[in-house]
């Protein structure tokens, strides 16, 4: 298996989190977009749409788009729950964090931390700063009463979320006064195999 991801990604660093926890073989295969790296028409016959992740099957069938990669290898392991509502609300939160989390949390810190385009893009950071906020409010609401996302354990819902959760600072997002999402981001650090993602 091939992975084409940028190791400052979110989006990849799902995929890196899931088949290190599952110790999958794989090759790593650093791929920048800030360099044209999918742009070029190599990598469009992989994914179309030029965005990294992309996943190279042993069959060298491509997989595209992080949140598809985790379900495809979340199969028959701990991540994916075995009964059907548990795996409808593991999609839930899943569609929660590329809906309301991803657009606010990841946009900014690729402003702030990623692209340094802050001053160009000063109005669209605020304007992103309120709504990334009230998503982090709805995850530490449920984790009132809840350990993990989606299922009794953990599962991809919680890999996806955690991705740019724990580097919510680098796009100006504090922690500070989500307790319960830090006792959680907690739980997922202490998980053999885990890794935090570096810019």
């Amino acid at each position: 298996m091939k992975i084409y991801g940028m190791s400052s990604s979110g989006n990849c660093h799902k995929v890196r989190l899931l088949i290190d926890y599952l110790k999958i073989p794989h090759e790593w295969i650093e791929t920048d977009p800030r360099y044209g790296a999918t742009k070029t028409a190599e990598f469009r016959q992989m994914n179309p749409n030029a965005h990294v992740p992309v996943v190279q099957l042993e069959d060298r069938t491509y997989l595209p788009e992080s949140n598809a990669i985790l379900y495809y290898l979340a199969q028959g392991s701990s991540f994916w729950p075995a009964d059907k509502l548990s795996q409808a609300r593991v999609l839930q939160w899943m569609f929660f964090e590329q809906y309301d989390h991803e657009p606010r949390i990841a946009v900014n810190r690729s402003i702030q931390s990623i692209t340094n385009t802050l001053a160009e893009r000063r109005a669209e950071h605020e304007a992103n700063l309120p709504k990334g906020y009230r998503a982090l409010g709805v995850m530490e609401d449920h984790l009132r009463t809840n350990e993990w996302f989606g299922a009794e354990q953990v599962s991809i819902a919680d890999i996806a979320l955690y991705a740019y959760t724990h580097v919510a600072d680098e796009g100006g997002f504090s922690l500070a006064d989500f307790p319960r999402i830090r006792a959680w981001l907690g739980r997922m650090e202490a998980i053999p195999g885990h890794t935090r993602m570096r810019l």
